[in-house]
């Protein structure tokens, strides 16, 4: 079954903080997010700059600077 973590990405408009789905057949968030075919990261509820609060947020890898795993 898939494991959900909490991550924080930083990219170069704003940071996001929310769970990340691992998908089965992976074990760490770096092997799911360096998989070629993936072109965004999805993550569920989701806080951005510490003010807004939401569901989903899609992220386009190219504009990630930063991910750490909370």
């Amino acid at each position: 079954m898939p494991e959900g973590r909490k991550v924080r990405i930083r990219t170069v408009n704003c940071t996001y903080v929310g769970d990340f789905l691992v998908p089965p057949m992976r074990n760490r968030v770096s092997d799911a997010i360096n998989e070629e075919v993936r072109l965004f990261i999805s993550l569920t509820d989701v806080v951005i700059d510490d003010k807004e609060r939401s569901d989903f947020v899609a992220i386009n890898k190219n504009l990630i600077e930063s991910v750490v795993q909370l």
